[in-house]
């Protein structure tokens, strides 16, 4: 394309040479035509003599070199539109393809800067008040005397109040509820949390067996949880739906500490300062069936501090 720009380039250049070398002599006979003209004039109106021959000859060549003109006029116009054409960059599907692989290469490097800057991950260290929905029941002292194979049944044990701690994390899954809104933040918790009931009973009768049983529970989690408001200091968030696996202590009388179950929670966190955060939060711990006489349902509430990365 830019030879062929070329050839027509100097084609034409070679033209306005022609044009010009023959309207000069033409331009000369112009001249002269109207000087003979003029003395031709003035010798009419000396000697009243009149040539209608010289006169048409003279306007023929005028009409002649002005056409000649306008010719080279189109010419010179025509020259100047080819020089811009070759000077104008060729834009061909290469350089396309290069423009776009050199767009997409300044994206990627400016990528881990923004996703540098970006803390949409937490991890989390929480705690506070929990409450049982009923007593977690009797128990059994295997090591009681008397011969009873079965033990001694102390009761019930524990209270329904209990204080918690716990850690978790979340991970950002995606920013719009997978495109059904903008700005809601998808994200997955996995979350682990010990609760401690508040009363301690005696395992065992008086003089047998003296130790004592702690009433706790190891919770772990793992939920969907949706964040709303991306990008602001305040974030409101709810947990649809979580599945939790408790392990209970002391075991239930037939030796059981696994209980599944599922949690409902909702809560809020605030940026306070960079990427230190607080919040709160109340969850609903539900299992569909206790673990031989022990139940695991409950509530929690409390505070949370947070940290993204």
């Amino acid at each position: 394309m830019m030879n062929k720009s070329k050839l027509v380039l100097g084609l034409a250049t070679a033209s306005l040479a022609i044009a010009v070398a023959t309207l000069a002599p033409q331009a000369q006979a112009h001249q002269k035509a109207k000087k003979h003209t003029h003395k031709h004039h003035h010798a009419m109106s000396t000697t009243t003599y009149s040539s209608s021959s010289t006169e048409r000859m003279a306007e023929a060549a005028n009409n002649k070199v002005e056409a000649l003109e306008a010719q080279v006029q189109a010419m010179q116009y025509e020259l100047q539109a080819l020089r811009s054409e070759a000077r104008r960059p060729v834009t061909t599907a290469d350089s396309m393809k290069v423009q776009e692989l050199d767009q997409w290469m300044a994206s990627m490097k400016s990528e881990p800067s923004r996703k540098s800057g970006s803390k949409d991950n937490m991890v989390f260290f929480r705690g506070g008040y929990a409450h049982a929905d009923s007593l977690r029941g009797g128990t059994l002292d295997p090591t009681a005397a008397g011969g009873n194979a079965g033990g001694v049944l102390n009761g019930a044990i524990g209270s329904q109040d209990a204080w918690y701690f716990g850690a978790g994390f979340d991970w950002s899954l995606d920013d719009s509820l997978f495109g059904m809104m903008s700005g809601t933040e998808v994200l997955a918790e996995l979350m682990f949390d010990y609760k401690e009931l508040g009363d301690r009973k005696p395992n065992g009768l008086p003089g047998v067996n003296t130790q004592t049983a702690t009433v706790n529970q190891l919770t772990l989690a793992a939920s969907p949880k949706i964040k709303l408001f991306k990008g602001q200091a305040f974030r409101p968030w709810l947990i649809p739906v979580g599945f939790e696996l408790s392990v209970v202590s002391p075991p239930s009388d037939a030796i059981t500490v696994l209980n599944p179950g599922l949690q409902f929670g909702l809560g809020a966190d605030y940026k306070i300062w960079k990427n230190l955060y607080v919040g709160a939060d109340a969850r609903y711990h539900y299992a569909p069936d206790n673990i031989d006489g022990v139940n695991t349902n409950g509530v929690t509430a409390g505070g949370y501090l947070g940290i993204g990365f």
